[in-house]
Protein backbone atom coordinates (compact mmCIF):
# COMPACT_ATOMS: atom_id res chain seq x y z
CA UNK A 1 0.00 0.00 0.00
CA UNK A 2 1.69 3.48 -0.84
CA UNK A 3 1.02 6.16 1.19
CA UNK A 4 0.14 9.61 0.13
CA UNK A 5 2.92 12.39 0.95
CA UNK A 6 0.53 15.52 -0.48
CA UNK A 7 -1.97 16.67 -1.64
CA UNK A 8 -3.35 16.12 -5.11
CA UNK A 9 -1.68 18.29 -8.38
CA UNK A 10 -4.71 19.12 -10.24
CA UNK A 11 -4.81 20.34 -13.75
CA UNK A 12 -7.15 22.34 -15.48
CA UNK A 13 -9.12 20.50 -18.86
CA UNK A 14 -9.96 24.19 -19.85
CA UNK A 15 -14.37 23.06 -18.79
CA UNK A 16 -13.50 24.65 -15.31
CA UNK A 17 -13.25 21.19 -14.34
CA UNK A 18 -10.12 20.25 -12.30
CA UNK A 19 -8.50 16.95 -12.80
CA UNK A 20 -5.69 15.24 -11.47
CA UNK A 21 -2.72 14.97 -13.03
CA UNK A 22 -1.10 10.98 -12.66
CA UNK A 23 -3.50 7.97 -13.61
CA UNK A 24 -2.59 4.01 -14.24
CA UNK A 25 -3.26 2.89 -17.62
CA UNK A 26 -4.46 5.91 -19.31
CA UNK A 27 -2.70 5.53 -22.79
CA UNK A 28 -4.70 3.08 -25.15
CA UNK A 29 -1.08 2.00 -26.55
CA UNK A 30 -2.06 -0.35 -29.96
CA UNK A 31 -5.30 -1.32 -31.01
CA UNK A 32 -6.33 -4.66 -29.49
CA UNK A 33 -8.72 -6.93 -31.18
CA UNK A 34 -11.80 -7.78 -29.49
CA UNK A 35 -14.49 -10.00 -29.20
CA UNK A 36 -17.01 -7.82 -28.32
CA UNK A 37 -18.20 -5.37 -30.76
CA UNK A 38 -16.53 -1.67 -30.31
CA UNK A 39 -18.57 0.90 -31.56
CA UNK A 40 -18.34 4.54 -31.45
CA UNK A 41 -20.80 6.26 -28.87
CA UNK A 42 -22.95 7.38 -31.51
CA UNK A 43 -23.22 4.44 -33.13
CA UNK A 44 -24.17 2.72 -29.95
CA UNK A 45 -27.03 4.79 -29.05
CA UNK A 46 -28.35 4.50 -32.30
CA UNK A 47 -29.29 0.76 -31.04
CA UNK A 48 -31.53 1.95 -28.71
CA UNK A 49 -34.63 1.56 -30.35
CA UNK A 50 -38.19 3.83 -29.23
CA UNK A 51 -40.57 2.79 -26.09
CA UNK A 52 -37.36 0.65 -24.63
CA UNK A 53 -36.74 0.90 -20.84
CA UNK A 54 -33.05 2.02 -20.53
CA UNK A 55 -31.41 1.84 -17.11
CA UNK A 56 -28.05 4.07 -16.38
CA UNK A 57 -25.73 2.83 -13.84
CA UNK A 58 -23.14 4.71 -11.58
CA UNK A 59 -23.59 7.83 -9.39
CA UNK A 60 -23.97 11.78 -8.83
CA UNK A 61 -21.33 13.59 -10.46
CA UNK A 62 -19.22 11.34 -12.71
CA UNK A 63 -18.97 8.16 -10.70
CA UNK A 64 -18.79 5.55 -13.04
CA UNK A 65 -21.82 7.12 -15.07
CA UNK A 66 -21.59 6.18 -19.08
CA UNK A 67 -21.34 10.30 -19.70
CA UNK A 68 -20.11 9.39 -23.25
CA UNK A 69 -23.54 7.53 -24.05
CA UNK A 70 -25.89 10.26 -22.32
CA UNK A 71 -24.34 13.31 -24.34
CA UNK A 72 -24.78 10.88 -27.59
CA UNK A 73 -28.15 10.06 -26.63
CA UNK A 74 -29.57 13.69 -26.05
CA UNK A 75 -27.86 14.54 -29.35
CA UNK A 76 -29.48 11.53 -31.25
CA UNK A 77 -32.84 13.11 -30.55
CA UNK A 78 -32.30 16.61 -30.73
CA UNK A 79 -30.58 15.80 -34.55
CA UNK A 80 -33.10 13.16 -35.56
CA UNK A 81 -36.23 12.99 -33.11
CA UNK A 82 -35.41 9.15 -31.88
CA UNK A 83 -35.99 7.45 -29.72
CA UNK A 84 -38.87 8.34 -28.34
CA UNK A 85 -41.31 6.73 -25.97
CA UNK A 86 -38.53 5.80 -23.37
CA UNK A 87 -38.41 4.92 -19.92
CA UNK A 88 -35.89 6.05 -18.46
CA UNK A 89 -34.93 4.30 -14.71
CA UNK A 90 -31.96 6.13 -12.11
CA UNK A 91 -31.37 5.28 -8.77
CA UNK A 92 -29.12 8.06 -7.81
CA UNK A 93 -28.91 11.79 -9.09
CA UNK A 94 -27.20 11.49 -12.45
CA UNK A 95 -25.23 15.01 -13.34
CA UNK A 96 -22.96 17.75 -12.17
CA UNK A 97 -26.03 20.22 -11.63
CA UNK A 98 -24.35 22.54 -14.73
CA UNK A 99 -23.76 20.65 -18.24
CA UNK A 100 -23.02 17.16 -18.06
CA UNK A 101 -24.88 13.78 -17.10
CA UNK A 102 -28.54 13.68 -17.63
CA UNK A 103 -28.28 17.37 -18.18
CA UNK A 104 -27.23 16.36 -21.79
CA UNK A 105 -30.35 13.81 -22.34
CA UNK A 106 -33.09 16.32 -21.14
CA UNK A 107 -34.85 16.42 -24.35
CA UNK A 108 -38.64 17.02 -24.22
CA UNK A 109 -40.27 14.69 -26.51
CA UNK A 110 -37.85 11.54 -25.35
CA UNK A 111 -39.40 10.12 -22.79
CA UNK A 112 -42.56 8.79 -21.56
CA UNK A 113 -41.80 7.62 -17.98
CA UNK A 114 -38.65 8.90 -15.82
CA UNK A 115 -38.49 7.18 -12.57
CA UNK A 116 -35.49 8.43 -10.65
CA UNK A 117 -33.85 8.15 -7.17
CA UNK A 118 -32.78 11.43 -6.88
CA UNK A 119 -33.22 14.42 -9.72
CA UNK A 120 -31.48 17.74 -8.43
CA UNK A 121 -28.31 16.75 -9.97
CA UNK A 122 -30.33 17.39 -13.43
CA UNK A 123 -32.00 20.33 -13.06
CA UNK A 124 -32.89 20.05 -16.40
CA UNK A 125 -34.53 16.64 -16.23
CA UNK A 126 -35.65 17.82 -12.73
CA UNK A 127 -37.51 21.22 -14.59
CA UNK A 128 -39.15 19.12 -17.41
CA UNK A 129 -40.60 16.61 -14.56
CA UNK A 130 -42.19 19.68 -12.93
CA UNK A 131 -43.74 20.82 -15.85
CA UNK A 132 -45.41 17.78 -16.76
CA UNK A 133 -43.66 16.84 -19.90
CA UNK A 134 -43.72 12.86 -18.94
CA UNK A 135 -44.88 10.70 -16.22
CA UNK A 136 -42.29 11.20 -13.33
CA UNK A 137 -41.58 8.71 -9.98
CA UNK A 138 -39.38 9.26 -7.69
CA UNK A 139 -38.53 5.66 -5.36
CA UNK A 140 -35.83 5.27 -2.78
CA UNK A 141 -32.36 4.60 -4.44
CA UNK A 142 -32.28 1.21 -2.39
CA UNK A 143 -35.11 0.10 -3.65
CA UNK A 144 -34.61 0.81 -7.35
CA UNK A 145 -31.32 -1.30 -7.63
CA UNK A 146 -33.03 -4.45 -5.30
CA UNK A 147 -35.86 -4.15 -8.42
CA UNK A 148 -32.65 -4.55 -10.65
CA UNK A 149 -32.28 -7.54 -8.81
CA UNK A 150 -35.20 -8.54 -9.13
CA UNK A 151 -35.87 -8.09 -12.69
CA UNK A 152 -32.23 -9.99 -13.24
CA UNK A 153 -33.69 -13.04 -11.22
CA UNK A 154 -37.30 -12.77 -13.32
CA UNK A 155 -39.06 -11.60 -9.77
CA UNK A 156 -42.31 -9.85 -10.06
CA UNK A 157 -41.60 -7.30 -7.72
CA UNK A 158 -40.07 -6.59 -3.92
CA UNK A 159 -41.62 -6.16 -0.44
CA UNK A 160 -39.54 -4.03 1.67
CA UNK A 161 -40.69 -1.70 4.89
CA UNK A 162 -38.80 1.23 3.57
CA UNK A 163 -41.08 3.98 2.14
CA UNK A 164 -43.93 2.97 4.62
CA UNK A 165 -46.12 6.47 6.00
CA UNK A 166 -43.54 8.31 3.23
CA UNK A 167 -44.68 10.24 -0.02
CA UNK A 168 -43.70 6.55 -1.06
CA UNK A 169 -46.28 4.84 0.67
CA UNK A 170 -49.50 4.54 -1.84
CA UNK A 171 -51.67 6.08 1.28
CA UNK A 172 -49.90 9.18 0.36
CA UNK A 173 -48.35 9.84 -3.05
CA UNK A 174 -47.14 6.42 -4.28
CA UNK A 175 -44.04 8.32 -5.23
CA UNK A 176 -45.88 10.13 -8.23
CA UNK A 177 -44.00 13.40 -8.95
CA UNK A 178 -46.51 15.24 -11.43
CA UNK A 179 -50.22 14.57 -12.24
CA UNK A 180 -48.31 12.39 -15.56
CA UNK A 181 -47.86 9.62 -13.25
CA UNK A 182 -50.79 7.74 -12.55
CA UNK A 183 -50.06 4.19 -12.45
CA UNK A 184 -49.38 2.51 -9.80
CA UNK A 185 -45.83 1.37 -8.54
CA UNK A 186 -46.04 0.61 -5.31
CA UNK A 187 -48.95 -1.26 -3.48
CA UNK A 188 -49.76 -1.29 0.58
CA UNK A 189 -50.08 -4.54 1.98
CA UNK A 190 -50.41 -6.17 4.43
CA UNK A 191 -48.42 -10.04 5.60
CA UNK A 192 -48.51 -12.37 9.08
CA UNK A 193 -49.81 -9.29 10.66
CA UNK A 194 -47.30 -6.55 9.21
CA UNK A 195 -46.78 -3.19 6.72
CA UNK A 196 -45.05 -3.85 3.65
CA UNK A 197 -44.77 -2.31 -0.03
CA UNK A 198 -44.70 -4.00 -2.76
CA UNK A 199 -42.24 -2.27 -5.62
CA UNK A 200 -43.09 -3.96 -8.80
CA UNK A 201 -40.23 -5.21 -11.07
CA UNK A 202 -40.48 -2.87 -14.18
CA UNK A 203 -38.44 -5.04 -17.06
CA UNK A 204 -35.33 -3.59 -18.26
CA UNK A 205 -34.38 -3.41 -22.25
CA UNK A 206 -30.94 -1.19 -22.39
CA UNK A 207 -28.72 -1.10 -19.25
CA UNK A 208 -25.80 1.97 -19.74
CA UNK A 209 -22.78 0.94 -17.58
CA UNK A 210 -19.22 2.07 -16.80
CA UNK A 211 -16.23 0.42 -15.99
CA UNK A 212 -12.97 1.43 -15.58
CA UNK A 213 -11.27 -1.33 -18.39
CA UNK A 214 -12.83 -4.13 -20.64
CA UNK A 215 -11.11 -6.72 -22.06
CA UNK A 216 -11.65 -7.71 -25.34
CA UNK A 217 -14.68 -10.94 -23.97
CA UNK A 218 -16.72 -7.65 -22.81
CA UNK A 219 -15.47 -8.27 -18.96
CA UNK A 220 -15.70 -5.28 -16.80
CA UNK A 221 -13.49 -3.96 -14.24
CA UNK A 222 -13.97 -1.40 -11.54
CA UNK A 223 -10.66 -1.83 -9.84
CA UNK A 224 -9.63 1.87 -10.20
CA UNK A 225 -12.99 3.35 -9.71
CA UNK A 226 -14.73 5.08 -5.86
CA UNK A 227 -17.07 1.94 -5.90
CA UNK A 228 -18.41 -0.94 -7.91
CA UNK A 229 -22.20 0.41 -7.72
CA UNK A 230 -24.71 -2.08 -9.24
CA UNK A 231 -23.86 -2.70 -13.26
CA UNK A 232 -23.55 -6.50 -12.77
CA UNK A 233 -27.75 -6.40 -11.85
CA UNK A 234 -27.96 -4.39 -14.61
CA UNK A 235 -26.20 -6.57 -16.78
CA UNK A 236 -28.17 -9.15 -16.19
CA UNK A 237 -31.34 -7.81 -15.72
CA UNK A 238 -30.78 -6.64 -19.10
CA UNK A 239 -29.97 -10.02 -20.38
CA UNK A 240 -33.09 -11.48 -18.55
CA UNK A 241 -35.37 -9.20 -21.16
CA UNK A 242 -33.21 -10.35 -24.10
CA UNK A 243 -32.29 -6.55 -24.12
CA UNK A 244 -29.01 -4.40 -24.79
CA UNK A 245 -26.16 -3.61 -22.45
CA UNK A 246 -24.01 -0.96 -23.80
CA UNK A 247 -20.47 -0.81 -21.60
CA UNK A 248 -18.20 2.22 -21.65
CA UNK A 249 -14.93 1.61 -20.45
CA UNK A 250 -11.74 3.91 -20.52
CA UNK A 251 -9.76 1.34 -22.59
CA UNK A 252 -9.59 -2.27 -23.84
CA UNK A 253 -7.16 -4.97 -23.00
CA UNK A 254 -6.45 -8.53 -23.86
CA UNK A 255 -8.64 -11.14 -23.10
CA UNK A 256 -7.35 -12.67 -19.70
CA UNK A 257 -5.01 -9.42 -18.35
CA UNK A 258 -7.76 -8.79 -15.54
CA UNK A 259 -7.62 -10.55 -12.45
CA UNK A 260 -10.54 -12.52 -12.57
CA UNK A 261 -11.11 -11.29 -9.06
CA UNK A 262 -11.25 -7.63 -10.39
CA UNK A 263 -14.14 -8.74 -12.89
CA UNK A 264 -17.51 -6.67 -11.88
CA UNK A 265 -19.34 -7.51 -14.76
CA UNK A 266 -18.99 -11.21 -16.90
CA UNK A 267 -18.38 -10.32 -20.37
CA UNK A 268 -21.45 -12.34 -21.80
CA UNK A 269 -23.39 -10.11 -19.80
CA UNK A 270 -22.04 -6.85 -21.84
CA UNK A 271 -23.28 -6.68 -25.41
CA UNK A 272 -21.30 -3.60 -26.73
CA UNK A 273 -18.15 -1.43 -25.87
CA UNK A 274 -17.64 2.20 -26.12
CA UNK A 275 -14.41 3.68 -25.28
CA UNK A 276 -13.74 6.82 -23.45
CA UNK A 277 -10.28 6.84 -22.06
CA UNK A 278 -11.25 10.52 -21.14
CA UNK A 279 -13.44 9.97 -18.26
CA UNK A 280 -12.11 9.96 -14.89
CA UNK A 281 -13.41 8.49 -11.35
CA UNK A 282 -15.69 11.32 -11.15
CA UNK A 283 -15.92 14.58 -13.51
CA UNK A 284 -13.92 16.91 -11.19
CA UNK A 285 -10.59 14.49 -9.94
CA UNK A 286 -9.70 12.31 -12.86
CA UNK A 287 -7.55 9.86 -10.78
CA UNK A 288 -7.80 9.90 -7.08
CA UNK A 289 -5.52 6.78 -5.73
CA UNK A 290 -6.98 6.68 -2.03
CA UNK A 291 -10.48 6.52 -3.15
CA UNK A 292 -10.13 2.88 -4.74
CA UNK A 293 -7.38 1.76 -2.41
CA UNK A 294 -4.20 2.68 -4.32
CA UNK A 295 -2.78 4.25 -1.80
CA UNK A 296 -3.83 6.53 1.78
CA UNK A 297 -4.25 9.92 1.87
CA UNK A 298 -2.90 11.00 4.98
CA UNK A 299 -3.91 12.90 7.92
CA UNK A 300 -2.55 16.15 6.64
CA UNK A 301 -4.42 16.00 3.26
CA UNK A 302 -7.67 16.50 5.01
CA UNK A 303 -8.49 20.16 5.12
CA UNK A 304 -10.76 21.33 8.46
CA UNK A 305 -14.13 22.43 8.46
CA UNK A 306 -14.00 26.17 8.88
CA UNK A 307 -15.36 27.51 12.32
CA UNK A 308 -18.75 29.15 11.80
CA UNK A 309 -22.29 27.86 12.59
CA UNK A 310 -22.18 24.61 10.23
CA UNK A 311 -19.58 23.37 12.36
CA UNK A 312 -20.81 24.36 15.14
CA UNK A 313 -23.70 22.03 13.92
CA UNK A 314 -21.76 19.02 12.95
CA UNK A 315 -20.21 19.82 16.86
CA UNK A 316 -23.23 19.19 18.35
CA UNK A 317 -24.39 16.22 16.41
CA UNK A 318 -20.88 14.28 16.72
CA UNK A 319 -21.75 14.29 20.80
CA UNK A 320 -24.26 11.76 19.87
CA UNK A 321 -21.59 9.35 18.23
CA UNK A 322 -21.21 5.92 20.45
CA UNK A 323 -17.98 3.78 20.92
CA UNK A 324 -18.08 1.41 18.06
CA UNK A 325 -21.13 2.65 16.39
CA UNK A 326 -21.95 1.63 12.52
CA UNK A 327 -23.03 5.10 11.16
CA UNK A 328 -24.04 6.40 7.89
CA UNK A 329 -23.57 10.48 7.08
CA UNK A 330 -24.92 11.99 4.62
CA UNK A 331 -24.00 15.01 1.90
CA UNK A 332 -23.62 18.43 3.28
CA UNK A 333 -23.14 19.42 7.19
CA UNK A 334 -23.30 15.83 8.30
CA UNK A 335 -20.53 14.63 6.71
CA UNK A 336 -18.86 17.27 8.85
CA UNK A 337 -19.54 15.33 11.55
CA UNK A 338 -16.57 12.50 10.68
CA UNK A 339 -14.46 15.96 10.36
CA UNK A 340 -15.16 17.07 14.01
CA UNK A 341 -14.86 13.60 15.51
CA UNK A 342 -10.92 13.11 13.59
CA UNK A 343 -9.94 15.91 15.27
CA UNK A 344 -11.46 15.17 18.10
CA UNK A 345 -9.46 11.40 17.59
CA UNK A 346 -12.42 9.19 18.20
CA UNK A 347 -13.12 8.37 13.99
CA UNK A 348 -11.48 5.63 14.16
CA UNK A 349 -13.38 4.04 17.29
CA UNK A 350 -16.87 3.94 15.12
CA UNK A 351 -17.66 2.78 11.34
CA UNK A 352 -18.39 4.51 8.88
CA UNK A 353 -20.55 3.87 5.77
CA UNK A 354 -22.14 5.54 3.01
CA UNK A 355 -24.82 4.17 0.53
CA UNK A 356 -22.74 3.42 -2.29
CA UNK A 357 -20.87 1.06 -1.04
CA UNK A 358 -17.65 2.03 0.96
CA UNK A 359 -16.73 1.16 5.11
CA UNK A 360 -14.63 3.31 6.71
CA UNK A 361 -12.40 6.54 5.43
CA UNK A 362 -13.12 9.54 5.20
CA UNK A 363 -16.25 10.89 2.53
CA UNK A 364 -15.34 13.19 0.03
CA UNK A 365 -17.31 16.31 0.04
CA UNK A 366 -19.10 18.75 -2.62
CA UNK A 367 -19.79 16.53 -6.37
CA UNK A 368 -17.36 14.06 -5.24
CA UNK A 369 -19.60 12.67 -2.02
CA UNK A 370 -20.32 9.37 -3.29
CA UNK A 371 -16.14 8.35 -3.25
CA UNK A 372 -14.53 7.89 0.35
CA UNK A 373 -10.55 8.72 1.03
CA UNK A 374 -9.29 5.55 2.86
CA UNK A 375 -12.24 3.06 2.42
CA UNK A 376 -11.67 -0.01 4.78
CA UNK A 377 -13.89 -2.32 2.26
CA UNK A 378 -16.22 -1.67 -0.89
CA UNK A 379 -19.31 -3.20 -1.31
CA UNK A 380 -21.90 -3.35 -4.26
CA UNK A 381 -24.52 -0.51 -3.54
CA UNK A 382 -27.37 -3.79 -3.40
CA UNK A 383 -24.99 -5.22 -0.51
CA UNK A 384 -24.49 -2.19 1.24
CA UNK A 385 -28.84 -1.38 0.87
CA UNK A 386 -29.23 -5.17 2.25
CA UNK A 387 -27.55 -3.68 5.58
CA UNK A 388 -29.26 -0.78 5.44
CA UNK A 389 -33.05 -2.13 5.12
CA UNK A 390 -32.40 -5.37 7.21
CA UNK A 391 -30.20 -5.16 10.43
CA UNK A 392 -29.83 -1.20 9.59
CA UNK A 393 -26.90 1.20 10.90
CA UNK A 394 -26.87 2.05 14.94
CA UNK A 395 -26.79 5.88 13.92
CA UNK A 396 -27.70 7.87 11.24
CA UNK A 397 -26.37 11.66 10.33
CA UNK A 398 -28.47 13.35 7.86
CA UNK A 399 -29.37 16.28 6.54
CA UNK A 400 -33.14 18.56 5.99
CA UNK A 401 -34.50 20.98 4.34
CA UNK A 402 -38.09 20.76 6.18
CA UNK A 403 -39.26 19.44 9.86
CA UNK A 404 -42.73 20.07 11.22
CA UNK A 405 -44.60 20.34 14.72
CA UNK A 406 -45.34 16.47 14.37
CA UNK A 407 -41.33 15.62 13.74
CA UNK A 408 -41.67 14.44 10.39
CA UNK A 409 -38.84 15.81 8.05
CA UNK A 410 -38.75 16.98 4.05
CA UNK A 411 -35.75 16.36 1.66
CA UNK A 412 -37.30 15.57 -1.01
CA UNK A 413 -39.30 18.67 -2.61
CA UNK A 414 -39.93 22.33 -1.97
CA UNK A 415 -42.81 23.79 -4.13
CA UNK A 416 -42.47 23.38 -8.24
CA UNK A 417 -38.42 22.07 -7.40
CA UNK A 418 -37.93 17.63 -7.26
CA UNK A 419 -35.14 17.30 -5.28
CA UNK A 420 -35.61 13.33 -4.45
CA UNK A 421 -34.15 11.27 -1.82
CA UNK A 422 -31.41 9.02 -2.69
CA UNK A 423 -30.78 6.70 -0.27
CA UNK A 424 -31.96 8.68 2.69
CA UNK A 425 -35.45 6.80 3.06
CA UNK A 426 -33.29 3.09 2.34
CA UNK A 427 -31.11 4.27 5.41
CA UNK A 428 -33.46 6.09 8.25
CA UNK A 429 -36.21 3.69 8.41
CA UNK A 430 -34.01 1.15 10.26
CA UNK A 431 -31.33 3.44 11.85
CA UNK A 432 -31.73 3.25 15.93
CA UNK A 433 -30.54 6.93 15.78
CA UNK A 434 -31.01 9.48 13.71
CA UNK A 435 -29.74 12.94 13.87
CA UNK A 436 -30.53 15.45 11.69
CA UNK A 437 -28.66 18.25 11.22
CA UNK A 438 -29.17 22.09 9.38
CA UNK A 439 -29.30 25.50 9.56
CA UNK A 440 -32.31 26.60 11.76
CA UNK A 441 -33.71 29.07 8.70
CA UNK A 442 -33.08 30.31 5.24
CA UNK A 443 -30.59 32.84 4.58
CA UNK A 444 -30.38 33.82 8.10
CA UNK A 445 -27.27 36.00 9.22
CA UNK A 446 -25.47 35.56 12.44
CA UNK A 447 -22.21 36.42 14.06
CA UNK A 448 -20.24 34.44 16.48
CA UNK A 449 -18.27 36.11 19.16
CA UNK A 450 -17.48 36.12 22.69
CA UNK A 451 -18.34 31.99 22.43
CA UNK A 452 -21.87 33.58 21.44
CA UNK A 453 -24.33 33.25 18.70
CA UNK A 454 -26.60 36.08 17.44
CA UNK A 455 -28.64 36.88 14.47
CA UNK A 456 -28.17 39.75 12.09
CA UNK A 457 -30.51 39.20 9.90
CA UNK A 458 -33.19 36.35 10.60
CA UNK A 459 -33.95 33.69 7.99
CA UNK A 460 -37.65 32.23 6.78
CA UNK A 461 -38.33 28.91 8.74
CA UNK A 462 -37.77 25.58 7.99
CA UNK A 463 -39.10 24.14 10.73
CA UNK A 464 -42.75 24.64 9.56
CA UNK A 465 -46.36 23.55 10.59
CA UNK A 466 -46.41 20.93 7.92
CA UNK A 467 -43.83 19.63 5.51
CA UNK A 468 -44.60 19.99 1.88
CA UNK A 469 -43.58 16.04 1.03
CA UNK A 470 -43.14 13.59 4.22
CA UNK A 471 -39.61 11.82 3.62
CA UNK A 472 -39.09 10.90 7.19
CA UNK A 473 -42.39 9.81 9.14
CA UNK A 474 -42.31 10.61 12.65
CA UNK A 475 -45.43 8.67 13.25
CA UNK A 476 -43.02 5.54 11.73
CA UNK A 477 -40.01 6.17 14.09
CA UNK A 478 -41.81 6.54 17.42
CA UNK A 479 -43.59 3.41 16.17
CA UNK A 480 -40.33 1.58 15.80
CA UNK A 481 -38.58 3.09 18.74
CA UNK A 482 -36.09 5.29 16.95
CA UNK A 483 -34.14 7.87 18.74
CA UNK A 484 -34.58 11.26 16.98
CA UNK A 485 -32.76 14.72 17.04
CA UNK A 486 -32.89 18.05 15.49
CA UNK A 487 -29.58 20.35 15.34
CA UNK A 488 -29.27 23.09 14.30
CA UNK A 489 -26.67 26.25 15.37
CA UNK A 490 -29.13 27.60 17.70
CA UNK A 491 -31.43 25.26 19.15
CA UNK A 492 -31.86 21.32 19.91
CA UNK A 493 -34.97 19.61 19.49
CA UNK A 494 -36.11 15.85 20.10
CA UNK A 495 -38.72 14.12 18.89
CA UNK A 496 -41.85 13.04 21.66
CA UNK A 497 -44.58 11.60 21.62
CA UNK A 498 -46.44 14.49 21.52
CA UNK A 499 -44.10 16.21 18.73
CA UNK A 500 -40.86 18.76 18.23
CA UNK A 501 -39.31 19.96 21.39
CA UNK A 502 -37.08 22.25 22.41
CA UNK A 503 -34.13 21.04 24.61
CA UNK A 504 -31.10 22.86 24.08
CA UNK A 505 -30.91 26.26 22.56
CA UNK A 506 -27.59 28.28 22.07
CA UNK A 507 -25.42 30.78 24.74
CA UNK A 508 -26.42 34.48 23.58
CA UNK A 509 -29.81 32.82 22.13
CA UNK A 510 -33.33 33.84 23.84
CA UNK A 511 -36.05 31.90 22.35
CA UNK A 512 -38.50 34.42 22.71
CA UNK A 513 -36.61 36.96 20.78
CA UNK A 514 -34.28 35.19 18.35
CA UNK A 515 -35.55 31.34 18.33
CA UNK A 516 -39.21 31.53 17.52
CA UNK A 517 -39.71 34.32 15.11
CA UNK A 518 -37.93 32.00 12.94
CA UNK A 519 -40.25 29.29 13.24
CA UNK A 520 -43.23 28.08 11.81
CA UNK A 521 -44.97 26.78 15.07
CA UNK A 522 -44.23 26.97 18.86
CA UNK A 523 -42.68 23.85 19.92
CA UNK A 524 -42.87 22.88 23.68
CA UNK A 525 -40.27 23.28 25.90
CA UNK A 526 -38.37 20.79 27.56
CA UNK A 527 -38.96 21.46 31.42
CA UNK A 528 -34.88 20.84 31.35
CA UNK A 529 -33.77 23.40 29.04
CA UNK A 530 -30.77 23.24 28.72
CA UNK A 531 -28.15 25.74 27.03
CA UNK A 532 -25.51 24.07 24.03
CA UNK A 533 -21.56 23.89 25.71
CA UNK A 534 -20.02 27.25 25.27
CA UNK A 535 -16.91 25.76 23.91
CA UNK A 536 -18.62 24.08 20.63
CA UNK A 537 -18.84 28.37 19.62
CA UNK A 538 -15.26 28.73 20.23
CA UNK A 539 -12.82 27.84 16.87
CA UNK A 540 -10.64 26.33 19.41
CA UNK A 541 -10.40 22.32 19.61
CA UNK A 542 -13.32 21.12 21.71
CA UNK A 543 -12.33 19.67 25.46
CA UNK A 544 -11.99 15.76 25.23
CA UNK A 545 -15.24 16.24 28.52
CA UNK A 546 -17.56 16.93 25.82
CA UNK A 547 -17.33 13.08 24.38
CA UNK A 548 -17.26 11.30 27.90
CA UNK A 549 -18.42 7.98 26.15
CA UNK A 550 -14.93 7.73 24.49
CA UNK A 551 -13.40 8.58 27.83
CA UNK A 552 -10.88 11.57 26.08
Amino acid sequence: MLERTGRRRMRSHGDGVQRQRSLPGSALGRPVKAAKPVETAGEAVRRIPSDACVAIGGSGAGHAIPDILLRHLGDRHRKAGSPTGLTLLHPFGVGDQRSKGLQQAAVPGMYRRVIGGHWSMAPRMAQLAAENRFAAYCLPAGVMVQLFHCAAAGSPGWFSHAGLNTFVDPRLEGGRLNSKAREDLVEYVERDGKPWLFYKTIPIDVSLIHAWEADTSGNLSMRHEAGFWHNCALAQAARASNGLTIAVARKIVPRGSIDPRSVHVPGCFVDVLVVDEDQGQTYQTEFEPSFCGEARMPDDGFESMPFGPRKVIARRAAQEIAPGAVINVGFGIPDGVLDVAREQGIADLVTSTIEHGQFGGVPAGGLDFGAVYNPEAILETGHMFDFYHGRGVDQAFLGFLQIDRAGNVNVSRLGSRIIGVGGFIDIVQKAGKVVFCGTLSIRAATEIRDARLTYVRRGAPKLVRKVAQVTFSADYARANGQEVLYVTEAAVFRLARDGVVLEEIAPGVDPEADLFPQLGFRPRISGELKRMPAAMYRPDSLPGSLFPAFGT
